[in-house]
């Protein structure tokens, strides 16, 4: 199975959403390293998982702004990315030879932030994830600034994205990749993927 573009799967939480994903050929699973998080995904459980899937690169997800934990939590879960959510760490996680993808919360940033982000704090990211923590409109301000960015930016898109205008998205902005969130399933081997695999099938090679 082939996608047309580089997909991302954030905040993958089990298995049945991790071989469906490695299955329709997505790129990359993210799977939150943070205790605190709803979509904590532990060491064991993690390395289950990872058992189960194979030619799909593994992020590592944290929110975290503490170089200590970070480290700590590289050394347990060897994630063959990284994916942190402050520009200032960039520099420094460098020297761990991971590639790191920074995530961007655009419903905290006008776009002159976002803008003045990207041309002075992101160098050392490999890829740039746009995500919003609130409802965020992909409107036309947004795609036009966008559409100037993604051609010197790697920028993966995960907000705006539906089955519906993904082909169009692709076809205008020129990003590097979509992402897409995984989540909690309902019970354990019973999930109601839906728009997940609306998208992912909406862009399958032909």
């Amino acid at each position: 199975m082939a996608l047309k573009t580089l997909v991302k799967i954030s905040n993958v939480t089990n298995l049945s959403d991790a071989r469906y994903c490695a299955g329709m050929g997505v790129d990359m699973l993210g799977f939150s390293m943070d205790a605190d998080s709803p979509d904590y995904v532990s060491p064991k459980k993690f390395e289950e998982i990872r058992a189960w899937v194979a030619g799909v690169q593994i992020v590592g997800e944290t929110t975290t702004t503490d170089p200590e934990i970070i480290e700590q939590l590289l050394e347990t879960y060897q994630p063959d990315l990284l994916q942190v959510d402050e520009a200032a760490l960039l520099p420094y996680l460098g020297t761990y030879g991971k590639q790191l993808i920074l995530r961007v919360n655009l419903a905290q940033l006008t776009l002159d932030q976002f803008d003045t982000l990207l041309q002075t704090g992101v160098s050392s990211a490999d890829y740039i994830l746009l995500e919003s923590n609130g409802p965020l409109y992909l409107d036309t301000d947004l795609k036009t600034l966008l559409q100037k960015k993604a051609i010197r930016y790697p920028i993966l898109l995960g907000i705006g994205i539906s089955a519906e205008n993904v082909q169009e998205l692709l076809a205008n902005l020129s990003v590097r990749g979509i992402a897409l969130s995984g989540g909690i399933e309902e019970q354990p081997g019973n999930k109601d993927f839906g728009e997940l695999m609306d998208i992912l099938e909406a862009i399958e090679e032909d």
